[in-house]
């Protein structure tokens, strides 16, 4: 059952305060469509430390109101609603048990272009990193892929506007905060994208299972865009053909190729290490 209550301690005096506080006219509602419901308390955390003012809504468990309080005191000073919630109650708000005692809904943020990240990354000669992601949709590939990106200083990830890629709630758990450090930038033309990004000085790198060079015997461009294909299929032949480097990671040929996120994580690797890094 959901308890419209703090739990104990300074969670108390928080909850006590918002009652106090709440405003006389409720705010407009928001729809549904303009939300993203977002879980997992790394995810979570990372959310509000960069965009507070998205905060919606806050379900959480008793347990998490130690760790959560700076976000309380947020909720309170802006007269925003939390809940806190059993687990129970939680794993539907999810659909997930690995929501790890916490929910936010979050007011969507727009899409980001092409060239808003662009106008983002260092300039040239300056060395860059991006991946494109030639229909990565299963979430916990795409949040494991955010992840090694974040860590290994990625600047963004690209994705074609056809694909309707979006980081849900499951891929963000699973990037652990890292959703938040890797924007997705949509592109409506891979023609024009690749352009846009040859301009910038990047040189584009298709990851194949075989017949390309290997990753290990590369010089690779410090300034460069990784292309990564969708699990099952691989990338489209339209962009293998496109690339000025086919790249792939050696094995011992027990398997034909790792998982896309593995991939990503060693290519990620290998970048880093060639930068000295």
């Amino acid at each position: 059952m959901n308890r419209d209550r703090p739990g104990r301690g300074s969670g108390a005096s928080l909850w006590q305060e918002a009652q106090a506080r709440k405003p006389a006219t409720p705010k407009p509602p928001v729809h549904r469509n303009e939300e993203a419901r977002l879980y997992g308390l790394n995810a979570c955390l990372a959310a509000f430390a960069r965009r507070p003012e998205a905060l919606r809504k806050v379900y959480l468990v008793e347990a998490r109101i130690p760790a959560l309080k700076n976000v309380l005191a947020w909720c309170v000073r802006h007269r925003l609603g939390y809940r806190v919630v059993e687990e129970a109650d939680l794993d539907k708000l999810t659909a997930s048990r690995h929501h790890e005692g916490v929910c936010f809904d979050l007011a969507r943020e727009a899409p980001l272009a092409l060239a808003d990240l662009l106008a983002r990354v260092p300039p040239a000669p300056a060395p860059s990193l991006l991946l494109w992601l030639d229909g990565v949709g299963n979430p916990h590939n795409l949040g494991a892929l955010l992840r090694s990106a974040a860590h290994f200083g990625a600047h963004g990830a690209v994705v074609p506007a056809a694909d309707g890629i979006e980081v849900s709630g499951a891929a963000a758990r699973v990037a652990e905060g890292a959703a938040e450090a890797v924007p997705l930038a949509r592109a409506p033309s891979a023609a024009e994208a690749l352009s846009a990004l040859r301009a910038h000085g990047y040189s584009i790198a298709a990851t194949v299972p075989r017949e390309g060079v290997s990753l290990y015997a590369t010089a690779l461009p410090a300034r460069l865009v990784l292309v990564f294909g969708a699990e099952g299929e691989g990338m489209s032949d339209a962009m293998i053909a496109a690339a000025d480097l086919r790249l792939t990671i050696p094995g011992s040929g027990a398997v034909e190729s790792l998982n896309v996120s593995a991939s990503a994580a060693v290519l990620l690797g290998e970048w880093w290490r060639q930068r000295g890094a």
